[in-house]
């Protein structure tokens, strides 16, 4: 009966010290789950807690008391991986020069939706050319083609937008010469 007192207390000991030294089971939930969450593992276990992606705003509308973005995902690409994205696009002949040093690529044109955070901070480019702050709202008004305070410089250009699950909490939209 001894035997079994002193197991229980190293198994209870151990089972508070060795998270505190970073020793815990590599599976143990507390180690791959954000905080608050059991179920979301992050990397290596799962998903980045954000992402990045490069998207054609399409709209932006208020949907049951939210905001939510309808996009256009495409890939933004530079350099050497542009050259042969657009050569094996047909885009351009092999051995010529991307212009401007990108190709955006996008293939399948279906649409994404997502969430935008009520305090989102939102980028655009504005006469100029010249980076501006506005709010969501505002840029709802400009995807819609409606006149606002800022008109966009560049209307069709696409933007770069951080995603926390499935909410935007940024949404920078990119200068294109």
């Amino acid at each position: 009966m001894k035997r079994f007192r002193v197991s229980a207390v190293v198994v209870a000991t151990l089972g508070a010290v060795l998270p505190l030294a970073g020793l815990a089971h590599p599976t143990d939930p507390a180690r791959i789950a954000p905080a608050g969450s059991r179920f979301l593992p992050t990397p290596p276990f799962g998903p980045p807690r954000e992402i990045v992606l490069y998207v054609h705003a399409k709209s932006l509308a208020r949907h049951a008391g939210h905001w939510e973005l309808r996009v256009d995902p495409a890939q933004f690409l530079s350099g050497l991986t542009a050259q042969r994205a657009a050569v094996e696009d047909g885009v351009i002949g092999p051995g010529e020069a991307v212009p401007n040093d990108y190709y955006t690529r996008d293939e399948s044109h279906r649409l994404l939706t997502f969430r935008v955070g009520r305090r989102a901070h939102v980028t655009v480019m504005t006469r100029g050319p010249k980076a501006t702050s506005i709010t969501v709202s505002e840029l709802a008004r400009a995807l819609a083609g409606k006149k606002t305070a800022h008109p966009l410089w560049e209307p069709q250009a696409g933007y770069w937008i951080r995603v926390v699950g499935d909410t935007v909490v940024a949404l920078d939209q990119q200068y294109t010469p």
